[in-house]
């Protein structure tokens, strides 16, 4: 599995499953970054919110395999952002 450490913020393209339950209103299921493979979501570790401003960003701590990875979701503009690995 490639490994996903950075050090910037980068945008991702995310399919994801909404209206999931009430307390996660949403379930990240797979990623790509540019010109990347798609990389599945094997677990969902934990989830929380944050607000800036106007906008209000669910952050999703998942694992990819065995690698730790942040999801941010802004729900403003609606794009998805691979913070950490």
């Amino acid at each position: 599995m490639k490994n996903f450490n950075n050090t910037k913020p980068e945008q991702v393209e995310v399919m994801a499953l909404f209206g999931y339950d009430g307390m996660t209103p949403c379930q990240p299921l797979r990623f790509r970054k540019r010109g990347g493979a798609e990389v599945e979501v094997t677990e969902l570790l934990r989830t929380r919110i944050r607000f800036a401003e106007k906008a209000t960003f669910h952050i999703f701590d998942v694992l990819a395999g065995r690698e730790k990875i942040q999801l941010e979701f802004n729900s403003v503009d609606l794009s998805w952002i691979l913070v950490k690995a």
